[in-house]
């Protein structure tokens, strides 16, 4: 039953990364939209969910937001460590090409992450299976539609773009299947949740959200945006 479902995680993905490729004219949109499904999927979705499923606190902090840190400043380190190397050879200022590839396989791995944990909620009951499955296929959509604009806009081409929504979209029926041969322990789910986040959040803060506004600083791009975190929190809404 698992695997079925994340059939329609599958093709919500997929509809996700047609939609943003086939609004590119309108680029600051598409851009301010992503940033907002971003934000909203990090702070009103992953987070909480990782801060309740990682554990005891350490040092007098959840162990999610330890690790939310982390996945934040890893990310920058990882684009700045690239930056010089790209400058190194000549490349100026350029966005790296690798960055975008790198966010978007982070992408493909939190999709497998959906699709276990889709398969472990129906190990629990039909019950939680239906209500995982509904938060899961609605906001594979975001998935989709962020894992194409952001290996677009490093410059990379479309064939590679494709190439990672593809692949985002297969990892969650990858994952649900193997939960027929085990279940990821609820503590390292949540872990990882947190380090996502963290990479996540800065994708969106400190590349997206500034790309969209710096040519368009229109009302229309700060509305998509806004729009963006609010479709994230009715889906989080209807879920629950």
């Amino acid at each position: 039953m698992a695997v079925f479902v994340a059939l329609g995680a599958f093709l919500m993905t997929l509809a996700g990364g047609w939609v943003a490729q086939r609004v590119t004219d309108r680029r600051h949109l598409v851009l301010g939209l992503a940033g907002g499904l971003m934000l909203g999927v990090v702070g009103l979705d992953l987070l909480p969910e990782a801060i309740d499923a990682a554990g005891e606190p350490v040092f007098g902090v959840p162990a999610a937001l330890l690790l939310f840190v982390g996945g934040f400043l890893l990310a920058h380190l990882v684009e700045r460590l690239l930056a010089v190397r790209q400058a190194a050879h000549g490349a100026g200022e350029e966005r790296v090409p690798q960055v975008g590839l790198t966010a978007a396989a982070a992408m493909v791995g939190h999709s497998l992450m959906d699709g276990i944990a889709l398969g472990a909620a129906f190990q629990v009951g039909a019950g939680m299976g239906a209500a995982v499955a509904l938060a899961v296929i609605t906001h594979d959509f975001a998935d989709g539609f962020n894992t194409y604009t952001i290996t677009s806009l490093y410059g990379n081409a479309r064939r590679k773009a494709l190439f990672m929504l593809f692949a985002d979209a297969l990892a969650p029926l990858v994952g649900a299947a193997t939960t027929l041969l085990f279940t990821l322990p609820e503590e390292l789910l949540g872990c990882y949740l947190g380090f996502f986040s963290g990479a996540l959040l800065y994708l969106a803060a400190a590349e997206i959200l500034p790309e969209a506004h710096h040519a368009h600083p229109a009302r229309s791009t700060l509305l998509c945006t806004v729009a963006g975190v609010g479709f994230i929190w009715l889906v989080v809404g209807v879920a629950d």
